[in-house]
């Protein structure tokens, strides 16, 4: 694969080694954890304790806002400050966007500067016109000639840049040529690299930031590929803009930055909720261990190589397909298929029949139902005791001692469309063949579970099924944690094994204590987990069936399936909020605020509301919102459809009632039904 070295196995990219300040990113260096403060910039003594608070849990790069000059001037004694505490080794970062005076302030007093390119020398009207090749020549001139002071001064203070690209604040010319796409994003960013190489500067950090992780992950794998073949191997910052706060902002962060750095890519990394900044930094100390204890070598003799599987690159990893599988109903209403969204399992134990009648009837999910419900069974005796499922299917997953023939004398008892959980060798060929028959005879369904490596020898029997009983999961087949192979890498092995063999049954992404890259007991390592092994294979066009079974309360475990799906766009099941995590921009209280519209419109399934702190993370970084509140003045809130700002510096007091009047003016208002209890 052009983009990483395997697919796999996570294998580091190279990258060349830029100093922000004492601190090397890539090259040898481990992944470096960052964030950035949220006070007023002007205000020096609270930035300064936000920036010693950051490093005492963790932080190892601090980021400041400097949006005017003034800003930017206080730079200075919050260095100074900031060493005095003992802190000297951390460097700052100052991030700007409009202004290229406040960067030229900035980076005589920071380690590093970070310019948004969409920003830094374009002033956006999201006007439609042509360019002309000499119209974009004489427009990549002016880029030379703004951008250009700041690389020398740069250069010569011995600083570093990032060239920090966002999904929605392209710039007009961009936006014309190219669309608001991962490659408009990856050639904003290329631009401003060429002029900082024409220069023989080579201090560069990437990133290509989004709300939607499926885009962050095309753009950042599209980057790679484009730099590649320029020669360039500057490192990378990770990061989901935008992606909100508590369990739905951690799992869009762990989609995003976890799916790349399992290829590989990412070299620093800062996870962005809308929560105090000292929050972020567990999450992305997590997500940054996981990634280095499977770090390879290139050529390592332990990998299998990705030519092992006949077309291993068949994806296109810039471009979102969902893998084309056969239809299969488990029960009425419930199905995976094309155009289908994923299924949701959820584990319950056999002898528990309360647990089991609460999985399925239970208030709190109405709107995420348990629509499959997995069931061990140890020996063929409990087959016989399973009450009905109501409106769900079983996925029954059976212990080696019960055989097909076993199944097949309980098969009475078994509603159709009942699942067949069973693990399957090579050596195991004539047990595959008996429960090829019985799927055949009765209207069950066979959920196999083999080794990727085992599909060819396998294949000739699992043909002898059809196409609606037969479906792929990876259980008791994965490597244990702490192996080199990587759940993800199994999952996609999989994938590509199916496909050499002809079979387009769907795949069971299961989330188990097997699957798991580092088993750890905490919910935030699970909760990571499941984010990554799941969101990194929907995001991929991979998966059709999803069980979280690291979570032993079945409901907080269906309501984490779902909230998964959701991040990674897979599934759509409540309101989805993009939110920024806070700076010194924001003109009112991000955290009470979203926390106050989710409940009032946590309700509306379908809508995408974008609430940001400023106009610079407004209507160019809420990309694909459908609604937006946005901070245009200090107790001033401007309301947006999409991109267009439809009322101008409402009272903040008002601001929650015009919303919703929006809302219910575009036809997306429903009124919330009575709390479940």
């Amino acid at each position: 694969m052009s983009y990483c070295s395997s697919r796999f196995h996570t294998v580091r990219r190279r990258s060349l080694e830029v100093k922000v300040g004492s601190v090397g990113v890539g090259g040898d260096n481990p992944i470096r954890i960052q964030s950035m403060t949220t006070s007023d910039t002007q205000d020096v003594a609270a930035t300064v304790a936000q920036a010693i608070a950051l490093a005492e849990v963790g932080c190892e790069i601090v980021r400041v806002t400097a949006p005017n000059i003034a800003a930017a001037q206080c730079l200075k004694e919050i260095r100074e400050r900031f060493t005095a505490a003992g802190f000297g080794a951390v460097p700052l970062v100052a991030d700007i966007h409009f202004l290229p005076a406040a960067a030229m302030e900035a980076i005589e007093h920071v380690e590093k500067v970070r310019v948004n390119p969409g920003n830094y020398a374009d002033k956006k009207k999201f006007a439609v016109r042509e360019y002309t090749d000499t119209d974009y020549e004489r427009e990549l001139q002016r880029l030379h000639e703004t951008f250009s002071p700041l690389v020398l001064r740069a250069k010569a203070l011995g600083r570093s840049l990032r060239i920090g690209t966002n999904h929605g604040s392209l710039s007009d010319r961009i936006m014309n040529r190219y669309g608001d796409t991962p490659l408009g994003m990856v050639e904003s960013a290329l631009e401003f690299l060429r002029i900082a190489e024409s220069h023989g500067f080579d201090q560069l950090i990437l990133s290509m930031k989004a709300s939607n992780p499926k885009v962050m992950i095309q753009a950042y794998r599209l980057l790679v590929e484009r730099m590649q073949q320029e020669a360039m191997h500057y490192p990378l910052h990770l990061g989901v803009t935008e992606a909100g706060d508590g369990e739905d902002g951690r799992i869009k962060s762990a989609i995003g930055i976890g799916s790349l750095l399992l290829d590989g890519l990412g070299d620093t990394i800062r996870v962005s909720l809308t929560e105090d900044s000292v929050y972020e930094i567990p999450v992305a100390q997590v997500l940054a261990a996981k990634a280095m204890s499977l770090w390879q070598p290139v050529n390592s003799e332990c990998l299998t190589p990705d030519s092992a599987f006949l077309g291993a690159n068949s994806i296109d990893p810039f471009h979102f397909t969902r893998r084309v599988t056969a239809s299969i109903r488990f029960a009425d209403k419930i199905a995976v298929g094309p155009e289908l969204p994923p299924v949701v399992l959820t584990r319950v134990a056999a002898g528990d029949l309360a647990v089991l009648r609460s999985a399925v009837t239970n208030r709190r999910l109405a709107d995420t139902p348990a629509e499959g419900l997995i069931v061990s069974i140890d020996a063929p005796a409990g087959l016989a005791t399973l009450p009905a499922p109501g409106h769900a299917f079983y996925a029954l997953e059976l212990a080696p001692a019960v055989s097909a023939a076993a199944v097949a004398a309980q098969a009475v008892q078994l509603p159709a469309g009942t699942l067949i959980v069973h693990a399957f060798s090579t050596e195991a060929a004539t047990e595959l063949a008996a429960f090829a028959e019985l799927v055949r005879e009765r209207p069950l369904i066979l959920a196999a579970d083999i080794a990727p490596g085992n599909i060819p020898a396998l294949a000739p029997i699992l043909r002898t099924v059809p196409e609606d009983r037969l479906l792929f999961t990876l259980s008791s087949q994965l490597s244990a944690p702490g192996s080199s192979t990587h759940a993800v890498g199994s999952y996609r092995q999989l994938s590509e094994a199916l496909r050499h063999a002809g079979l387009r049954a769907p795949i069971w992404i299961r989330n188990t204590a097997r699957s798991a890259i580092r088993d750890e007991p905490s919910f935030l390592s699970k909760l990571l987990e499941a984010s990554i092994l799941t969101g990194a294979l929907l995001c991929d066009g991979i998966g059709d069936l999803v069980s979280l079974e690291t979570e032993a309360d079945p409901v907080r475990a269906t309501k984490l399936a779902y909230n998964v799906l959701q991040g990674a766009g897979a599934r759509t099941s409540k309101t989805e909020f993009v939110a920024c995590p806070s700076c010194g921009r924001t003109l009112f209280d991000l955290q009470t605020t979203t926390q106050r519209i989710r409940a009032q419109t946590g309700h509306l399934k379908g809508v995408k509301l974008a609430i940001m702190g400023c106009i610079v993370n407004g209507p160019g970084e809420m990309a694909d919102a459908d609604f937006g509140y946005v901070g245009g003045a200090p107790g001033k809130i401007n309301l947006y459809v999409g991109k267009q700002c439809v009322a101008y510096n409402i009272p903040q007091a008002e601001a929650d009632a015009r919303l919703i009047a929006l809302i219910k003016e575009h036809g997306k208002w429903v009124d919330p039904q009575p709390a479940a209890v």
